[in-house]
């Protein structure tokens, strides 16, 4: 699939990261997006300074990110093919103690983020009759665990999750597939961010008593990506966890 344009947001740590290397050395063109310069530019560094690739510092939130992404892929590559939208926060808190501030600094990051930046790039992709968008959730929309009380980040998820259905039926005759990969635990720099000090003690939440790696997903994302008969699925890539636990 080489010279497909693809926009991957949150683009500079975790999944992100893992994902921009993996179409990068599959030869696509990769926008890269994240809210942090520093950690974007080290990112892009890291993975080499490629010249199949451009980076954009930018708070997904707002609306105005979403279209700059789009300008920069058609400005420098020509084409939209695959938005990934990664770029997310998540972390528990119980419902109780949940204020205005949370809802919306969750809706406006991960719902939001989700909702204009695929507003932006559809249009390039309905004129082109041809488009793949892959959407970030969780399994635990469908698989809540009484320890982790999340409520406030798993209601944009499952918005997330219901976007992905809607958009795959409203464009399916455009030959644009959306779909969701869920991921479970996957060892990540968000596991350290909201305390989690050893992420492998969760690896009972996996039939295969492990937890996932970032290029799990990458890869997960990079066959979704170019599935020319595969829209409006949630795709858990999760070990299992979805379906029972290892003790």
């Amino acid at each position: 699939m080489k010279n497909k344009t693809v926009i991957i947001t949150g683009a500079s740590t975790g999944i992100g990261k893992e994902t921009a290397k993996l179409f990068i050395a599959k030869g696509c063109n990769v926008v890269m997006n994240a809210a942090n310069q520093d950690n974007l530019l080290n990112t892009y560094k890291e993975l080499g300074a490629p010249s199949n690739a451009v980076y954009l510092v930018g708070d997904i939130s707002k609306q105005e990110t979403g279209k700059q992404l789009v300008a920069l892929a058609i400005e420098k590559f020509g084409t939209v093919d695959v938005l990934i939208n990664n770029a997310g926060i998540f972390a528990p808190k119980p419902f109780l103690e949940v204020e205005e501030n949370d809802l919306e600094l969750y809706w406006n990051v991960n719902l939001k983020g989700t909702y204009f930046t695929s507003q932006a790039a559809i249009p390039y992709m309905v004129a082109q009759q041809s488009g793949s968008i892959i959407n970030i959730g969780t399994v635990l929309v469908d698989h809540a665990i009484a320890g982790f009380p999340a409520t406030a980040p798993l209601m944009s998820k499952g918005a997330i999750h219901t976007l992905t259905r809607q958009l795959a039926a409203e464009f399916g005759k455009d030959n644009i597939k959306v779909n969701t990969i869920a991921p479970g635990i996957i060892r990540s720099p968000l596991q350290g961010k909201i305390g989690i000090e050893d992420a492998d003690s969760l690896a009972g939440l996996h039939l295969l008593n492990r937890i996932g790696e970032a290029s799990d997903i990458a890869e997960a994302a990079y066959y979704t990506a170019f599935s020319n008969f595969v829209t409006g699925e949630t795709i858990n890539v999760a070990g299992g966890h979805t379906v029972g636990h290892a003790i």
